[in-house]
């Protein structure tokens, strides 16, 4: 008997031909851009450096597109919205020391948010790794060892043969769930020695399927089948692993009501007669979900944000579906499924029994107009129309990203994504910055609609550089900055909390000027004219900039006592 483990591929004669002839003027590098290629790549991000040239040098042999950026972290954020947007394992080309360490905060916010990044670095010539302080330059004792406890993987190559091999294990690991960045790092002299080994044409990197055990699923339809209170939180495994459909399956097979985290925005319909919405901050919502007798959580660790800042407790049981095992039971204990949100979903699908439910939806109901006065009494109507004005300009398909701003944190709980895996913002590991270069990374990843990046004037100076790249590369993203002098949030929160403010005022420039010199379109616009004047920079081809001078205010918390 053949067993298919048994079976080997044979060269055609073109390829037999190929490997015994290799061009020449092929380096280390070349090893790297081909297995990228074989893999399926077809964009590479990053930024060049001394320790790297042998990479960048061989892009020049290769049909990969080259979309470099400014900054090293801003490359990660790019590379990161290229992940999420396509699923699809996002190189990022680095080099050494300074130029690796930048791109830390982008893979520490790609593994909060489960995005595929496959980084690549140089390193300093063999002769100097081990940590035995020669004085390279970019020199660290243990370059590795700064993103262990980040990414999901590390791979450190030696040789040039073992360049294939690494990048696929690399591959294989960024886009097995959950998805995450990973680590590659490669010497300098073996990026820039020639190479005698044949061109890479192909690879075979099939991520590992991680479905649930069949006796856990057994259990959790049980429980679900019984529940006469089900309620779902989906988390952002649920858009990572593609399952929105499987979702709003199941829900409807159990009257169930659904709430989305912040990270899995548009995982249920936003108007769908059992969407509590995304409302999870929220005293109301969290009432709701811990007065169900069986809570499902899919895809969610049910982390800070998540449990309305660890408020929740609730009263029925949990059944919790997540593809990261440290997160499993790590906040409540429950009923543990370690597995991709889509298989595991599926199974439940084939063994849970429909169920008759005519109060849900009024339920549903109920909540949403409890919030909706508790905001109402809030006199926050700018922060309101605003966020409509938002949601009227951008089409219906188009992706938006989010910084750390005030207006995105309205946008986590009141802003209708109009579909899966449509919103993204830096909630997953907070760092300002995210919006713009992540916008550009998803219009790279897909030019034919436009991209709205949202900052506030703090986070958009973390980015001003990429909008050279913007006009580079003449990418279709628009870039609304809300104005108001400084980082508003922590003005808010310091103010609250010590009566006022320190350190959070800022000196800044004229955006739109500052645009206008990079030899992009800005406008200056106001709360009432935003919306006309977004949709028509967002119907515009290439970047533009909008900018909204404007003091906004957060909703008051519930998780600091009751209402």
């Amino acid at each position: 008997m053949t067993h298919d483990h048994d079976l080997v591929l044979r060269p055609t004669p073109a390829q037999t031909e190929a490997a015994l002839n290799p061009p020449p003027g092929r380096n280390g590098g070349d090893l790297v851009v081909e297995t990228l290629a074989g893999l399926g790549a077809t964009t590479v991000f990053g930024l060049p450096g001394q320790h790297a040239l042998g990479m960048f040098d061989a892009l020049r042999r290769s049909d990969l597109r080259y979309i470099g950026l400014r900054v090293e972290n801003n490359a990660g954020f790019a590379a990161d919205a290229y992940g999420r947007i396509t699923g699809e394992a996002a190189p990022l080309l680095l080099s050494t020391g300074p130029g690796a360490l930048t791109s830390l905060a982008a893979l520490q916010e790609a593994a909060a948010a489960s995005a595929p990044v496959l980084a690549i670095s140089s390193q300093i010539p063999t002769a100097g790794l081990g940590g035995g302080r020669h004085g390279y330059l970019h020199e660290l004792p243990d370059q590795a060892a700064s993103f262990r406890g980040v990414v999901k993987s590390v791979h450190t190559v030696r040789t040039q043969s073992q360049i294939p091999s690494a990048i696929e294990a690399a591959w294989t690991s960024a886009l097995s769930a959950p998805h995450g960045p990973v680590w590659v790092e490669i010497p300098q002299d073996v990026l820039l020695a020639e190479t005698a080994i044949p061109v890479v044409t192909g690879g075979d990197a099939f991520p590992e399927e991680l479905p649930p055990r069949p006796e856990l699923t057994a259990v959790a339809a049980d429980l679900l089948s019984r529940a006469a209170r089900p309620a779902i939180i989906a988390g952002g495994g649920v858009v990572r692993a593609d399952a929105s459909g499987k979702l709003k399956q199941l829900a409807e097979r159990l009257r169930a009501p659904v709430v989305t985290t912040p990270g899995g925005k548009g995982a249920f319909p936003w108007k769908h007669p059992l969407s509590l919405q995304s409302w999870i901050e929220d005293r109301h919502t969290t009432d709701f979900l811990e007065d169900a007798d069986v809570l499902l959580v899919v895809g969610s660790g049910l982390g800070e944000l998540s449990s309305n800042y660890h408020t929740f407790k609730p009263r029925g049981r949990i059944i919790q579906i997540e593809a990261d095992l440290g997160k499993l039971e790590s906040n409540h204990p429950a009923l543990g499924i370690h597995a991709d949100a889509r298989l595991a979903l599926q199974a439940l699908l084939e063994t849970v029994p429909k169920r008759q439910d005519a109060t849900a939806a009024d339920r549903v109901q109920g909540v949403l107009a409890k919030v909706a006065e508790r905001i109402a009494g809030q006199e926050l109507t700018l922060e309101q129309e605003l966020l409509a004005s938002v949601r009227r300009a951008l089409p219906g398909d188009s992706p938006s990203f989010w910084d750390m701003t005030i207006l995105a944190y309205w946008a986590w709980s009141a802003f209708d994504a109009k579909g899966p895996n449509h919103m993204h913002s830096a909630q997953g590991a907070g760092g300002l910055g995210y919006a713009f270069p992540a916008a550009l990374g998803a219009a790279a990843a897909d030019p034919t609609r436009p991209v709205l990046a949202v900052s506030g004037d703090g986070g958009a100076l973390y980015s001003i550089a990429e909008l050279a790249t913007a006009r580079q590369y003449d990418l279709n993203v628009t870039w609304l900055i809300v104005d108001d002098g400084g980082y508003g949030i922590l003005r808010e929160y310091m103010t609250d909390a010590f009566g006022e403010a320190t350190a959070t005022e800022l000196t800044r420039p004229d955006y739109v000027a500052l645009a206008e010199s990079f030899g992009v379109p800005g406008v200056r616009t106001t709360p009432e004219n935003l919306e006309q004047d977004l949709a028509k920079a967002l119907r515009a081809p290439g970047p533009w900039v909008v900018l909204l001078p404007a003091v906004l205010r957060m909703f008051a918390p519930t998780h600091l006592g009751s209402d």
